[in-house]
């Protein structure tokens, strides 16, 4: 049988029929522990939902086939996929880290592992020089974003993957586009990253993270992790994202044309000062993003004249958008990166790669969008 499109795939995902019951969705398994015939012998593959849970099996099978990998692993959040995958990493190991990543992600360097005498270097990575200069003889993560956050920079993944050196892991933190438009493995990358909680739920009601990689030895690495940490999605969430996937294409495929428009219309306003989409030909990466993904993804970055007052003005006057963190939902949603989701990131570095008091990034739902277009003209009014 061929290879199926993107969109059959979402839909029929891995062992998608119960063979037990002919149930066309998998059943939530919310049981913690599983029956053995004798001591260390599960009567199934099962023995505890911590290490293994069927839900959970049923997602991450569905998660690698997306993104074109055979070993998949869910976490209770992207920050915990994060955090597991920094603890298979050797003592004093160097991660060369891109300069403009989610203040989360930033934190989790700055803090939470700096006992552990992990070193980082911080480069722009649509810079092949500095990404060169900052890789060490010890360096063994690379990690970006793309498009990355809140800037939208687009990162070539081949290029950059060019530069690895041996015993050195390329990830991609892929959640503003997801699989349906990028699929980082094709391009060289050795794991992708999400926070599964934004487009790949896309209700705004479910916490998730996901490693996606192809590599056994490397997935052997994450699984034992995995378990021992055991920051693990529950069966219902597991089985919230199962069911969000099957309509991930045509979600995205509003988000996209919907912010494609809206970013066209901010690119001609007197009192925006700049419009970040890779979707305009005024992107610096438009021709990357063009090669790289098949369509352009649903966030918008806006440098609005006036500074944090005419932002706050701005924000507050809306009424479709909703002020609030997060982003990839169905519904439109705005927030002031500089105040909310990249406040832990030092001021000085905010200020040195462009997270001004001007910045907002939109998160354009699935609306109608002349409605959007309408709601942003009033605000900006």
């Amino acid at each position: 049988m061929k290879k199926t499109a993107f969109a059959t795939q979402a839909v029929h995902s891995p062992d998608m029929i119960d063979t037990v019951t002919g149930a066309v969705m998998p059943s939530i398994v919310t049981s913690t522990t599983f029956a053995q015939s004798e001591p260390a012998k599960p009567i199934g593959e099962f023995e505890y939902t911590r290490s293994q849970n069927p839900t959970r099996q049923a997602l991450e099978k569905q998660l690698a086939q997306l993104d074109c990998g055979q070993f998949a692993y869910a976490f209770a959040s992207g920050c915990a996929a994060l955090s597991t995958l920094l603890h298979c990493l050797p003592q004093h190991a160097h991660v060369v880290l891109s300069d403009d990543v989610y203040g989360g992600t930033m934190r989790i360097f700055e803090k939470v592992f700096a006992d552990r005498q992990l070193s980082y270097s911080v480069v722009d990575f649509t810079d092949s020089n500095a990404v060169k200069d900052a890789i060490t003889h010890q360096t063994q993560l690379m990690w970006c974003e793309t498009p990355s956050n809140p800037l939208l920079k687009v990162i070539d993944i081949q290029k950059i993957a060019s530069y690895k050196p041996v015993n050195c892991w390329l990830a991609v933190d892929n959640t503003f586009a997801t699989s349906y438009l990028q699929q980082p493995l094709n391009y060289g990358a050795d794991l992708v990253c999400y926070s599964t909680t934004k487009y790949i739920g896309g209700h705004s009601d479910v916490l998730g993270g996901a490693l996606i990689c192809n590599d056994a030895t490397l997935g052997e690495k994450i699984a034992y992790y995995q378990n021992a940490i055991g920051a693990v999605p529950s069966p219902w969430d597991c089985y919230l994202l199962l069911r969000s996937i099957k309509t991930l294409a045509l979600r995205m495929r509003q988000h996209c044309h919907n912010a494609q428009l809206i970013a066209e219309y901010l690119e001609e306003h007197a009192k925006v000062e700049k419009v970040l989409y890779p979707g305009l030909s005024s992107h610096p990466q438009h021709a990357t993003a063009a090669m790289q993904m098949a369509d352009f993804g649903g966030m918008i970055t806006v440098v609005l004249q006036g500074g944090l007052a005419q932002a706050k003005q701005f924000m507050s006057s809306l009424s479709l958008f909703t002020l609030a963190e997060s982003l990839g939902g169905v519904e439109s949603l705005i927030e002031h990166p500089a105040m909310m989701t990249h406040a832990a990131i030092d001021k000085a570095h905010r200020d040195k790669i462009g997270i001004n008091d001007g910045l907002v990034r939109m998160s354009v739902g699935i609306e109608d969008p002349n409605d959007l277009i309408e709601d942003i003209e009033q605000a900006l009014a």
